[in-house]
């Protein structure tokens, strides 16, 4: 029975003829699931991102022990050094736990930097690539400028000026972010804004604030997503080398690049690897 409810279920998700506009777009995302599937490397992708969510999630429960929690008597142990399995930093907190908890860090800057940015890249795009004329001409020379600079030195310079911290980091990296959404959005826009459902929604007596919003913006959404999804990892190294200067998460705070700014700064001492007990290398 249970058999036979699935393959009614697909044959109703892969109709051509859908019953209502939600079993419409639950067909769209069955079918754009049975592609994504047919790629490896997309799964492999899909598999690291639900990891490291499902360890930020669940890092109280995962982590050892709590990564503000210092122990003097225990600095700078070893990796394998009894329940420190990555071993301690220089104020004796467990690293293993400071990763599992960094990973919550650096989840909160991705998301919050894609709803800052792809929302306002999506704005600017679409208004210049339907209104056109002097509006686009405007709206893209703003968006060349900001993308005619690395995307790491704009950042520092807006920190500079913002102050340090997670919120100011943020915001930073949002306003170095958007300029490419914007010129996706742009594209696509100027691809449909002669097409035949916006000149009748025109007929209607449609402004151009309801076309915008709600039907050309929705269907820019499926291009930004993508692109969020691809610039991710940029995002990551982004927020980790604020962190790593001192300009993103302060301390206490665990944060990846911070983390590995303090380790650097021990390994540096008395050259190598000597701060750390229990530890012989040969010369």
């Amino acid at each position: 029975m249970s058999d036979r409810a699935e393959q009614g279920w697909r044959a109703r998700l892969l109709s051509e003829t859908p019953r209502s506009r939600r079993e419409a777009k639950l067909g769209q995302a069955y079918r754009g699931w049975l592609q994504f599937r047919q790629n490896r490397l997309a799964l492999l992708g899909l598999a690291i991102v639900l990891t490291l969510i499902l360890v930020a999630v669940l890092a109280p429960w995962i982590a050892p022990h709590h990564p503000h929690e210092q122990n003097l008597a225990q600095r700078l142990l070893p990796p394998g050094s009894g329940s420190h399995l990555l071993g301690t930093d220089e104020f004796g907190r467990d690293i293993l736990s400071r990763i599992i908890y960094g990973a919550r860090v650096t989840l909160y800057i991705v998301v919050l930097v894609a709803l800052i940015a792809a929302p306002i890249g999506l704005i600017v795009g679409t208004a210049a690539g339907y209104l056109g004329g002097w509006v686009d001409a405007a709206l893209m020379r703003i968006t060349d400028v900001f993308l005619s600079f690395p995307s790491l030195i704009l950042a520092l310079a807006f920190v500079a000026a913002l102050g340090p911290g997670i919120e100011n980091a943020v915001i930073a990296i949002a306003l170095t972010s958007w300029p490419p959404y914007a010129r996706i959005a742009r594209a696509e826009t100027m691809t449909i804004r002669n097409s035949d459902f916006i000149a009748v929604a025109r007929i209607q007596g449609a402004g151009t604030g309801r076309i915008l919003f709600r039907h050309v913006m929705p269907l820019c959404v499926s291009s930004l997503t993508v692109r969020v999804t691809l610039d991710m990892a940029g995002i990551i190294l982004t927020a980790a080398g604020l962190g790593f200067l001192g300009l993103g998460a302060q301390p206490p705070m665990a944060e990846w690049g911070a983390m590995v700014s303090s380790g650097g700064a021990i390994f540096s001492i008395n050259g190598g690897l000597r701060p750390f007990r229990g530890l012989r290398f040969s010369s």
